[in-house]
């Protein structure tokens, strides 16, 4: 069989998992990455002997056996690595310190919201059993959606394996945390459920997934951090014989005419103005930028254009990161602290404040000390305003005191402790990945967006053949394992066009069809 190459633009999570599966199906594959390491968004960055995480809380599929492990297994991204387990998600801790943990044991859980409020205990245990519904949910049923257009038994096999999950996507897909938590009677228990799942707008069925999947599990943290574990994946494309090419930045992606009457994707040209030729082309990049961008605009129908006409959401934040000689490991690794008082920050009335340290993984921080981040909501807008002007720096440096000035409060002392203070806003995961508005997992998901996380997008454009997307703008969910299992399909898709069967292997050399 004549070999065929691809050409994937992007090293992220979904770009190195298409080259991956391109290699093993017998493709000759490059990738082109605008910057020098891999992972995209999936990242850390090391500042004085401190590694600041900027992407995994969990990993779905991080469990043997369990959905989406097999997968991961064939990218060698598990193997020999240690997987952390937390026995809670976050805490709410009230100003008078009344606390509110997330426990990941549904038994637990409900016990301890019936003693904090005893009067909510029906809704304790319909949470709890929202929580061992959603253990048992097979996220990657999703992912079996047809690759391709497909008659009707295609769509009725789908179905068919989605049955058993339409009780609990019925029940909680349109129901977000904000609805969910404005059901209970205690005050304080209305405010953590709407904010201990990352946003009150998130749908229940994405945040008792993230619950179900540690309880069984399947959501662990990989031990190294985001950059180590795209570093894995990095490992096994280029085992398989795939070339990465860094700090080679696409500016366009070439389109010829076909012999259908049509255009067709023939390859890429670089800033150096180095043109690239190959079969197919994967998008695994700023999705925006691909269809407006590399490729003019010529192929956005109403359709797709409407996707980027800034109705729907996206999740742009500030990262304060600070390096501090201090042992945090006694408190809860992840907390939300209730302000007592509003705090504007960055031109946003802060009312709540979420705190990360990263002691459970002693390779992230010196020993003793502790890698600490704070996440906040931001406006691009406001960034890029003042982008280019002293008062970048100088607003950077002010978002920082501020956010100190908080966790002052909560842990007295640890200012002057601080030894190793980092901001990132959206300007910077702008400029490191390229993602329009500096979103930090292209969509977020919300009731809005729902729908097109279950069906997912269109990973082609109308009138062109041969040019693929992958990544977070076509798998809305804003999670690795999506972002990896989008660039998986690409190449699925492109085996289906090849009338090939689609092959996976195991770094050990176990096959399967």
């Amino acid at each position: 069989m004549t070999e065929r190459s691809i050409l994937i633009i992007g090293a992220g999570m979904a770009g190195l998992a298409a080259g991956c599966y391109a290699q093993m199906n017998g493709y000759r594959s490059r990738i082109f990455e605008m910057h020098d390491l891999p992972g995209g968004l999936c990242t850390a960055w090391e500042r004085k002997g401190y590694l600041f995480d900027g992407c995994i809380h969990y990993l779905y599929g991080s469990g043997e056996g369990q959905p989406f492990h097999r997968m991961w297994e064939e990218l060698g991204a598990v193997q020999g690595r240690t997987m952390i387990q937390h026995q809670e998600l976050m805490r709410v801790v009230g100003g008078d310190g009344r606390t509110f943990a997330a426990y990941c044991d549904p038994e637990r859980l409900a016990e301890h919201i019936k003693e904090l409020s005893p009067v909510d205990a029906g809704l304790a245990d319909v949470l709890a059993g929202g929580v061992r519904a959603f253990s048992r949910f097979d996220m990657s049923a999703l992912q079996s959606k047809p690759k391709r257009l497909m008659g009707m038994g295609d769509w009725w096999a789908f179905g068919r394996k989605m049955m058993p999950y339409l009780g609990p996507l019925a029940r909680w897909g349109l129901v977000s945390a904000r609805d969910f938590a404005g059901h209970f009677r205690d005050p304080f228990l209305r405010r953590a459920l709407s904010l201990v799942f990352g946003w009150p707008d998130i749908p229940m069925m994405a945040a008792l997934s993230v619950l179900g999947s540690m309880y069984a599990g399947n959501a662990g943290f990989p031990a190294g951090g985001s950059l180590a574990f795209a570093r894995g994946l990095e490992r096994r494309y280029l085992e398989l014989g795939g070339e990465i090419r860094y700090k080679a930045q696409v500016q366009k992606v070439l389109v010829e005419p076909d012999r259908e009457g049509g255009e067709r994707a023939v390859g890429v040209r670089l800033y150096d103005d180095e043109e690239v030729r190959g079969d197919y082309v994967i998008s695994a990049a700023d999705g925006r930028g691909a269809i407006f961008d590399l490729l003019e605009g010529r192929f956005a129908n109403h359709r797709v254009t409407s996707l980027y006409d800034g109705h729907l959401p996206i999740h742009s934040i500030v990262q304060v990161s600070l390096g501090v000689d201090r042992d945090l490991s006694p408190e809860p690794h992840w907390a939300t602290y209730l302000l007592d008082t509003p705090v504007l920050i960055a031109d946003m009335p802060r009312t709540e404040l979420g705190v990360k340290h990263y002691c459970f993984d002693p390779s992230l921080a010196p020993a003793g000390k502790s890698s600490v981040e704070v996440m906040l909501e931001s406006k691009y807008g406001y960034w890029q305003r003042i982008y280019g002007r002293k008062l970048y720096d100088t607003e950077q440096l002010q978002v920082a005191d501020q956010v100190v000035d908080q966790l002052e409060r909560i842990y007295p002392g640890l200012r002057a402790q601080i030894e190793v203070t980092d901001v990132a806003t959206p300007l910077s995961y702008e400029r490191y990945t390229g993602n329009w508005l500096g979103s930090s997992c292209g969509w977020l998901l919300t009731k809005d967006t729902m729908a097109m996380m279950i069906m997912g997008l269109s990973k082609t454009l109308p009138g062109l053949r041969r040019f693929y997307m992958a990544g977070q703008w076509v798998e809305p969910g804003g999670t690795v394992t999506l972002a990896a299992a989008s660039g998986r399909n690409a190449v699925q898709l492109i085996c289906a066009g090849d009338r090939r069967p689609f092959c996976t292997a195991l770094p050990d050399g176990g096959a399967e069809v």
